[in-house]
């Protein structure tokens, strides 16, 4: 039996992101968020444009995004309610954001120069996604949220992830991202079958 519910979000299980940002004075932003898809080479991020995030990529154009592993909790949670927007909104102090310039410093998250964006990659994290802004787009006018566009740009793997086989292609039995699941962290299960779609998009591997 189905039952009518109001839940307060719709998070239905998506990959956590760690995005890296420039902001105006030359220092490095980081900040955690859960709303993103992806198409090709394209990703739609879902923020505020109020975000200290949003601001630093429609202003540079560019960004990072780091998918983080199940074991870096320890370290999303310690960018958890903090932001590099000084004053800190409103509407986020009320929420019980605190002000934090030193994002890096806070989450014991190593920087890594990127190649073709000044904002620095993740080390620890064991993929980084270089990307440029393509368009922003307004979201539930008339409220602050707004869908970020971006292109990835440079793809970076931790070589452990790949199939010996087929160095461009990541083995999924080995990756485990860390997934927002209303507000819960969760990794993922064991593989259960293996869809048809694998022949289309993945490598042969009859050869």
């Amino acid at each position: 039996m189905h039952v009518e519910i109001e839940p307060k979000i719709l998070y239905f299980g998506s990959s956590i992101v760690l995005i890296s940002t420039m902001n105006v004075d030359g220092t490095p932003n980081l900040a955690p968020m859960s709303s993103a898809w992806w198409l090709n080479r394209s990703c739609m991020l879902g923020l505020s444009s109020k975000s200290q995030t949003a601001l630093n990529i429609m202003r540079e154009g560019e960004c990072v995004l780091n998918l983080p592993s199940i074991d870096l909790i320890s370290a999303i949670e310690s960018l958890t309610l903090i932001t590099g927007r000084d004053p800190v909104p409103e509407s986020k102090k009320a929420r019980g954001y605190q002000f934090e310039p030193n994002k890096f410093g806070k989450s014991k998250l190593t920087p890594l120069p990127s190649r073709d964006v000044k904002a620095p990659r993740v080390q620890e994290c064991p993929v980084h996604l270089e990307a440029k802004l393509i368009k922003v787009h307004p979201f539930e006018e008339p409220s602050s949220l707004i869908a970020l566009e971006v292109h990835i740009e440079k793809i970076h793997v931790d070589q452990e992830l790949t199939m010996k086989d087929h160095p461009n292609y990541i083995d999924p039995s080995k990756w485990n991202p860390m997934i927002m699941n209303f507000c819960e962290y969760f990794g993922l299960s064991e593989q259960l079958s293996r869809s048809r779609l694998s022949a289309v998009f993945g490598p042969d591997v009859t050869q």
